[in-house]
Protein backbone atom coordinates (compact mmCIF):
# COMPACT_ATOMS: atom_id res chain seq x y z
CA UNK A 1 0.00 0.00 0.00
CA UNK A 2 0.96 3.49 -0.69
CA UNK A 3 -0.18 6.77 0.11
CA UNK A 4 0.84 10.15 -0.85
CA UNK A 5 2.46 12.80 1.48
CA UNK A 6 2.93 16.44 1.41
CA UNK A 7 6.02 17.50 3.67
CA UNK A 8 5.29 20.76 5.91
CA UNK A 9 8.05 23.26 5.58
CA UNK A 10 9.11 26.31 3.13
CA UNK A 11 10.15 24.02 0.40
CA UNK A 12 7.62 21.81 -1.86
CA UNK A 13 8.42 18.37 -0.66
CA UNK A 14 6.17 15.43 -1.76
CA UNK A 15 6.77 11.61 -0.70
CA UNK A 16 5.14 8.29 -0.89
CA UNK A 17 4.36 6.30 1.92
CA UNK A 18 4.76 2.63 1.74
CA UNK A 19 3.33 0.94 4.43
CA UNK A 20 4.15 -2.35 5.65
CA UNK A 21 1.02 -4.89 4.83
CA UNK A 22 -0.08 -6.66 7.76
CA UNK A 23 -2.45 -9.69 7.86
CA UNK A 24 -5.66 -7.68 8.56
CA UNK A 25 -4.69 -5.30 5.94
CA UNK A 26 -3.82 -8.50 3.10
CA UNK A 27 -7.36 -9.48 3.73
CA UNK A 28 -9.12 -5.73 3.57
CA UNK A 29 -9.51 -5.09 6.78
CA UNK A 30 -9.65 -1.17 7.27
CA UNK A 31 -7.96 -0.78 10.69
CA UNK A 32 -5.23 -2.76 10.72
CA UNK A 33 -2.62 -1.56 12.99
CA UNK A 34 0.34 0.68 11.07
CA UNK A 35 4.07 -0.33 11.86
CA UNK A 36 5.59 1.90 14.59
CA UNK A 37 9.09 1.88 12.36
CA UNK A 38 9.64 4.19 8.73
CA UNK A 39 12.85 4.47 7.46
CA UNK A 40 12.93 7.98 5.38
CA UNK A 41 14.62 7.30 1.69
CA UNK A 42 16.57 10.54 0.17
CA UNK A 43 16.66 9.66 -3.47
CA UNK A 44 19.89 10.19 -6.18
CA UNK A 45 20.23 13.81 -7.44
CA UNK A 46 17.88 15.72 -8.58
CA UNK A 47 19.26 17.16 -11.90
CA UNK A 48 20.40 13.80 -13.43
CA UNK A 49 16.76 12.40 -13.11
CA UNK A 50 16.72 11.14 -9.35
CA UNK A 51 13.33 11.09 -7.80
CA UNK A 52 11.26 8.99 -5.00
CA UNK A 53 10.74 6.33 -7.77
CA UNK A 54 14.18 5.33 -8.41
CA UNK A 55 14.61 1.70 -8.29
CA UNK A 56 17.03 1.27 -5.29
CA UNK A 57 14.55 3.07 -3.41
CA UNK A 58 12.00 0.90 -4.28
CA UNK A 59 13.99 -1.90 -3.61
CA UNK A 60 14.84 -0.72 -0.28
CA UNK A 61 11.34 -0.05 0.36
CA UNK A 62 10.27 -3.47 -0.97
CA UNK A 63 12.60 -4.99 1.53
CA UNK A 64 11.76 -3.09 4.43
CA UNK A 65 7.73 -3.32 4.22
CA UNK A 66 8.61 -7.04 4.07
CA UNK A 67 10.14 -6.59 7.38
CA UNK A 68 6.97 -4.94 8.76
CA UNK A 69 9.03 -1.73 8.26
CA UNK A 70 7.54 1.46 6.37
CA UNK A 71 9.22 3.49 4.10
CA UNK A 72 8.92 7.07 2.99
CA UNK A 73 10.31 7.84 -0.37
CA UNK A 74 10.21 11.45 -1.17
CA UNK A 75 11.45 14.37 -4.03
CA UNK A 76 14.12 17.20 -3.10
CA UNK A 77 12.23 20.46 -3.98
CA UNK A 78 13.39 23.21 -6.52
CA UNK A 79 17.14 22.26 -6.69
CA UNK A 80 19.58 24.16 -3.71
CA UNK A 81 23.13 22.82 -4.61
CA UNK A 82 22.59 20.28 -1.48
CA UNK A 83 21.69 23.32 1.02
CA UNK A 84 17.54 22.71 0.77
CA UNK A 85 18.10 18.94 -0.33
CA UNK A 86 19.65 19.12 2.91
CA UNK A 87 16.63 20.33 4.80
CA UNK A 88 14.50 18.74 2.83
CA UNK A 89 15.52 15.25 4.55
CA UNK A 90 15.48 16.87 7.73
CA UNK A 91 12.03 17.69 7.23
CA UNK A 92 10.91 14.43 5.83
CA UNK A 93 12.45 12.56 8.95
CA UNK A 94 11.18 15.68 11.30
CA UNK A 95 7.51 14.26 9.66
CA UNK A 96 8.25 10.86 10.50
CA UNK A 97 9.29 11.68 13.73
CA UNK A 98 6.23 12.94 14.95
CA UNK A 99 4.43 10.01 13.45
CA UNK A 100 6.67 6.58 14.11
CA UNK A 101 8.27 5.02 17.47
CA UNK A 102 11.63 4.42 15.33
CA UNK A 103 13.09 6.09 12.32
CA UNK A 104 15.86 5.69 10.19
CA UNK A 105 17.07 7.39 6.76
CA UNK A 106 18.71 5.80 3.29
CA UNK A 107 19.73 7.36 0.86
CA UNK A 108 21.37 6.59 -2.72
CA UNK A 109 24.06 8.45 -4.32
CA UNK A 110 23.38 12.41 -4.10
CA UNK A 111 20.45 10.96 -1.09
CA UNK A 112 23.56 9.20 0.38
CA UNK A 113 25.56 12.31 1.31
CA UNK A 114 21.96 14.33 2.11
CA UNK A 115 21.41 11.26 4.47
CA UNK A 116 24.43 10.98 6.42
CA UNK A 117 24.38 14.47 6.91
CA UNK A 118 20.88 14.92 8.27
CA UNK A 119 21.59 11.76 10.04
CA UNK A 120 24.75 13.81 11.97
CA UNK A 121 22.11 16.35 13.23
CA UNK A 122 19.54 13.98 14.28
CA UNK A 123 20.52 11.32 17.38
CA UNK A 124 17.38 10.32 17.79
CA UNK A 125 17.85 8.15 14.81
CA UNK A 126 18.00 4.27 15.01
CA UNK A 127 19.98 4.36 11.99
CA UNK A 128 21.45 5.22 8.79
CA UNK A 129 22.45 3.43 6.17
CA UNK A 130 24.02 5.17 2.42
CA UNK A 131 24.28 3.35 -0.58
CA UNK A 132 27.30 5.17 -2.71
CA UNK A 133 27.20 7.81 -1.15
CA UNK A 134 30.09 10.62 -2.67
CA UNK A 135 32.25 12.61 -0.09
CA UNK A 136 30.86 16.25 -0.90
CA UNK A 137 28.34 18.24 -2.48
CA UNK A 138 28.93 21.40 -1.59
CA UNK A 139 31.58 23.05 1.33
CA UNK A 140 29.01 22.34 4.11
CA UNK A 141 27.02 19.13 2.64
CA UNK A 142 30.12 16.75 3.78
CA UNK A 143 29.56 13.25 4.25
CA UNK A 144 33.45 12.45 5.70
CA UNK A 145 32.95 14.81 8.46
CA UNK A 146 28.90 13.82 9.20
CA UNK A 147 31.33 10.14 9.97
CA UNK A 148 32.44 11.81 12.47
CA UNK A 149 29.60 13.47 14.16
CA UNK A 150 27.43 9.84 13.49
CA UNK A 151 30.61 7.85 15.55
CA UNK A 152 30.67 10.89 18.49
CA UNK A 153 26.75 10.70 18.59
CA UNK A 154 26.03 6.99 18.58
CA UNK A 155 24.15 6.76 15.53
CA UNK A 156 24.53 3.26 13.94
CA UNK A 157 25.78 3.50 10.20
CA UNK A 158 26.33 1.50 7.66
CA UNK A 159 28.29 2.51 4.23
CA UNK A 160 27.43 0.59 0.99
CA UNK A 161 29.46 1.05 -2.20
CA UNK A 162 30.75 -0.61 -5.53
CA UNK A 163 33.73 -1.47 -6.12
CA UNK A 164 33.77 -0.47 -9.75
CA UNK A 165 32.09 3.02 -9.36
CA UNK A 166 33.75 5.80 -11.57
CA UNK A 167 30.85 8.06 -10.81
CA UNK A 168 30.96 9.32 -6.96
CA UNK A 169 33.67 10.55 -5.40
CA UNK A 170 33.14 7.83 -2.75
CA UNK A 171 36.69 6.54 -1.55
CA UNK A 172 37.45 8.91 0.99
CA UNK A 173 33.74 7.95 2.57
CA UNK A 174 35.01 4.74 2.68
CA UNK A 175 38.17 5.54 4.23
CA UNK A 176 37.24 7.55 6.73
CA UNK A 177 34.04 4.92 7.35
CA UNK A 178 37.18 2.32 8.22
CA UNK A 179 38.77 4.55 10.47
CA UNK A 180 35.79 4.92 12.74
CA UNK A 181 34.78 1.90 12.84
CA UNK A 182 31.79 1.87 10.47
CA UNK A 183 30.66 -1.00 8.63
CA UNK A 184 31.19 -0.71 4.85
CA UNK A 185 29.89 -3.31 2.58
CA UNK A 186 31.57 -3.65 -1.01
CA UNK A 187 29.58 -5.29 -4.02
CA UNK A 188 31.57 -5.86 -7.30
CA UNK A 189 29.27 -3.48 -9.28
CA UNK A 190 29.60 0.44 -11.09
CA UNK A 191 27.72 3.23 -8.92
CA UNK A 192 24.19 2.04 -10.27
CA UNK A 193 24.49 -0.93 -9.53
CA UNK A 194 23.00 -3.06 -12.42
CA UNK A 195 21.21 -6.11 -12.16
CA UNK A 196 21.74 -6.23 -8.58
CA UNK A 197 19.39 -3.45 -6.64
CA UNK A 198 17.51 -6.60 -4.94
CA UNK A 199 20.84 -7.05 -3.35
CA UNK A 200 21.40 -3.98 -2.13
CA UNK A 201 17.84 -3.28 -1.06
CA UNK A 202 18.18 -6.49 1.24
CA UNK A 203 21.77 -5.60 2.44
CA UNK A 204 19.97 -1.87 3.69
CA UNK A 205 16.85 -3.47 4.64
CA UNK A 206 18.62 -6.22 6.91
CA UNK A 207 20.70 -3.27 8.78
CA UNK A 208 18.03 -1.22 9.45
CA UNK A 209 14.95 -3.17 10.47
CA UNK A 210 17.52 -4.78 12.84
CA UNK A 211 17.82 -1.10 14.51
CA UNK A 212 14.29 -0.60 14.15
CA UNK A 213 12.94 -3.76 15.68
CA UNK A 214 10.72 -2.93 18.70
CA UNK A 215 12.24 -4.32 21.84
Amino acid sequence: MSDTVLIPGGRDVRATLDTAASDGAREGSDDAPRADAVVVACPPHPQQRGHRGDERLRAVSDALTDRGVDCLRFDYGDWDEGYGETTDADAAVGWARERYDRVGLFGFSFGGTVALVAAASRPDLAGVCALAPTARLNPDVDAVAALGDLAERGVPARVLYATRDSTADWEPVVERAGELGIETVAFESDHFFVGRSGTVGEAAAAFLGERLAAD
